[in-house]
């Protein structure tokens, strides 16, 4: 529990990709890694639900599978923060360039990945799904195709907003929306209000952005933020800039009590905007701010990273060591808890 007085103290809601703490992917370590830390908030992404050495993206599960995930997250005492989806992680154009990501017509992107999206969302009890700005021809200048970009990302929020859901587009590099200036600017265009915005500052600081850019970026983009990912990084001053991060071979993610991001800074004045954005989000149905863990402490790639149960215990006192000292309030579980899941 924080040491701020929780009557007093902004709030909020402490979660983590489920993945992260988990050698093999299974269920069972997962839930387990994640109610050591205490926590009651968790977005799903890769999981191995059976224990047979089949790891699946969470969209690629049954129905079944999602009524069995529901069945566990009851048992474990577990809520769904979001669906840790890959939306928009595919070409906005049908072009070779140098990158591997590949091209998915928007109409049949529609009914396929968006749609069973939608469906994980529904089938897991969560108002949000995270996703991305599309991948723009690679060694471009992103600005070129913000209005692509919108108009394929506001499709997708359509369809998202029908279900009564919400979509949050992170900020990450070799994307469209690639900084937090150029995210506003989709949003902007958007105009939607089933459309937040996701802050990531390690998405920034891997982009060899110094310590003040990445600050000045969360200010660029915090009027539309629903949540933020909490990942830094430890920029290489070795490294030659190219433009283009290969997300491969990241090795300098750390927690953010020692990382290049700017979180301190960050947090100070996100506990300003906390009792307004809180009241933002629970009118939208959604309980309050997140941070959500996502440190990449053992390596990181496109489409996920990994931190081990351990790396993720590290990543989780460093963020709550960073709260207590700014007296922002946040969510472990207590004895009092443990109590109500024994029927006292």
């Amino acid at each position: 529990m924080s040491k701020a007085p929780q009557s007093l103290a902004p709030q909020v809601i402490i979660s983590a990709f489920g993945d992260e703490g988990a050698i093999h992917k299974t269920a069972l370590e997962q839930f387990s890694a994640l109610s050591a830390l205490g926590l009651s908030w968790y977005s799903p992404r890769f999981m191995d639900l059976e224990n047979n050495c089949k790891i699946q993206h969470v969209v690629d599960m049954t129905d079944a599978q999602w009524k069995q995930l529901a069945k566990l997250n009851s048992d474990y005492g577990m809520n769904v923060t979001s669906i840790g989806a890959r939306l928009g992680k595919v070409k906005l154009f049908d072009i070779a360039d140098s990158s591997h990501n590949k091209f998915v017509p928007q109409e049949q992107y529609l009914k396929t990945e968006v749609r069973r999206t939608i469906d994980a969302a529904l089938a897991l009890g969560t108002k949000f799904i995270r996703g991305f700005s599309y991948y723009h021809p690679a060694g471009e200048d992103p600005k070129q195709y913000l209005s692509q970009a919108a108009e394929q990302i506001s499709s997708i929020v359509d369809a998202v907003a029908k279900e009564g859901l919400l979509f949050g587009l992170e900020l990450e590099a070799n994307l469209v929306g690639q900084t937090g200036v150029i995210l506003n600017e989709l949003a902007e265009k958007i105009n939607h209000p089933n459309l937040v915005l996701i802050y990531d500052g390690g998405n920034l600081s891997s982009q060899n952005m110094p310590r003040q850019r990445c600050i000045d970026e969360y200010h660029a983009m915090k009027s539309h933020m629903g949540w933020m990912h909490i990942k830094d990084y430890k920029i290489d001053p070795g490294l030659t800039w190219t433009g283009v991060v290969d997300e491969e071979r990241l090795k300098n993610f750390v927690p953010v009590d020692i990382g290049d991001s700017g979180y301190p800074e960050i947090f100070a004045d996100l506990k300003t905007q906390l009792p307004a954005l809180t009241a933002k989000l629970q009118a939208m149905g959604v309980p309050g701010f997140f941070l959500e863990l996502e440190p990449h402490l053992k390596g990181g790639g496109q489409f996920g990273g990994f931190s081990g149960p351990d790396g993720l215990g590290v990543a989780c006192r460093s963020l709550c060591q960073n709260l207590d000292e700014l007296g922002i309030g946040y969510n472990l579980r207590t004895m009092d808890d443990i109590k109500k899941s024994r029927g006292f």
